[in-house]
């Protein structure tokens, strides 16, 4: 049976890339969009708001804005469906809204669906492990001109990554030229890059005496994301309520 999906921010890039991996896949399809504006050539209904949804679907796939993030709550709790949120810079506020939702319904959040991105958390922390406290860490973002928010969810998911791994609080740097100081072991260094068509780089750097050693993710197409989502929407239909990210679809 196909899990069918009601797509946020449906004639968004992100959006209009899921449509397009949806229709070569055979166990899912969307059921309607939601989108301020439609061009009429979806291939489903599309709707201004998720309150103004009249057909049945299994899951939220959300990409689209922080602002709209309170009415897909409000409709995941009133017909008791799960949400997928791919959309990133949410404020502390919204982000404990989610954590609420999550105990009457399955939610799955997270700052980056790539597969490739959480590999890279993953050797993040495994090289705090291997490097003890000898090494500085910095981490560089580069994402295309039109992006919003800065940094990326995923730099601070890296950032969050490296900061478990040490088992002590870290604190982020994000504009070190307005400090005339050294740099404190404690630190993390976080930077955004903003220009052109670049989809999305990431670089976590491990500064150390001299040498350094850098692990990188650079993502060639938005199909990534797209994939990842609709991954996780898929199997986000078949959980009972809670909070999800990616560890979670990839013990599947």
């Amino acid at each position: 049976m196909k899990t069918k999906i009601l797509l946020s921010g449906c004639n968004g890039k992100m959006g209009r890339a899921i449509t397009a991996l949806v229709k070569e896949r055979e166990d899912c399809e969307i059921a309607a969009g939601v989108d301020l504006v439609s061009t009429g050539n979806e291939g489903y209904p599309v709707f201004s708001s998720a309150a103004d949804v009249t057909v049945p679907v299994d899951v939220v796939v959300d990409f689209s804005h922080p602002s709209l993030l309170e009415p897909l709550l409000a409709f995941g709790r009133k017909t008791k469906t799960p949400l997928v949120l791919c959309t990133t810079g949410y404020s502390k506020e919204q982000t404990q809204a989610v954590h609420e939702a999550s105990k009457e319904i399955p939610v799955f959040s997270s700052g980056n669906m790539s597969l490739g991105i959480n590999l890279l958390m993953e050797l993040a922390k495994r090289a705090v492990q291997v490097l003890g406290d000898g090494f500085d860490v910095e981490i560089v973002e580069m994402h295309h001109n039109q992006k919003i928010d800065a940094p990326s969810g995923t730099a601070l998911m890296l950032a969050d990554a490296v900061s478990e791994a040490k088992q002590e609080e870290m604190h982020y740097m994000y504009d070190r030229h307005s400090q005339r100081k050294k740099r404190e072991k404690n630190e993390i260094g976080i930077h955004s890059v903003r220009g052109g068509t670049i989809v999305g780089e990431h670089e976590v750097i491990f500064a150390g005496h001299h040498e350094v050693i850098k692990l990188s993710h650079s993502a060639q197409s938005k199909e990534v994301f797209a994939a990842g989502a609709v991954n996780a929407a898929v199997f986000l239909s078949r959980q009972k309520p809670g909070l999800y990210n990616m560890s979670d679809l990839l013990k599947e």
